[in-house]
């Protein structure tokens, strides 16, 4: 599926992958192997921005992914995410949906709201804002009426 389609289907919380549809390297070809991983991965859908402008310029709607952390000892140095236009040649795949039941933790209110974390159910969640400091979180359920819209509109993982 396109980035448009990512966009415009994939609930925020959703595994999504995306590829350029090349074969994977063999192993031993380490750098080869670097840029086809950039090229060919999955991660967590955390934000999605319309069409806004800066300045003169206007820029096209685009989304977000989380890709992964990179840290040690349970201390997170960086965190991996990718942003994608609506205009990306790569092919998407929506790989899960979040759960019924689950619960999204966005860092703030509003349109440029960002999913920080995804939790299991109301209770995880409230403990899991109590370990880490987002003031101004926004908790929002996954409901029955999210997952039957998905279903009846066609919306299953692709």
């Amino acid at each position: 599926m396109s980035a448009s389609l990512i966009y415009d289907l994939a609930p925020i919380g959703s595994i999504d992958a995306w590829s350029d549809g090349s074969p994977r390297p063999p192993e031993r070809h380490k750098k080869k192997l670097s840029a086809w991983q950039t090229r060919n991965s999955q991660g967590r859908l955390i934000r999605k921005e319309g069409k806004r402008g800066v300045g003169a310029t206007s820029l096209t709607p685009c989304f977000t992914l989380h890709e992964g952390e990179l840290g040690a000892n349970g201390i997170i140095a960086i965190r991996i995410h990718r942003t994608f236009s609506l205009d990306s040649g790569l092919a998407f795949k929506v790989v899960e949906r979040p759960a019924l039941g689950s619960v999204r933790i966005f860092d703030r209110p509003g349109v440029n709201a960002e999913l920080v974390h995804l939790a299991a159910h109301r209770q995880a969640a409230v403990e899991w804002l109590t370990r880490h400091g987002y003031p101004h979180a926004v908790l929002s359920e996954v409901t029955a009426d999210e997952v039957a819209a998905d279903h009846i509109e066609g919306r299953t993982a692709a």
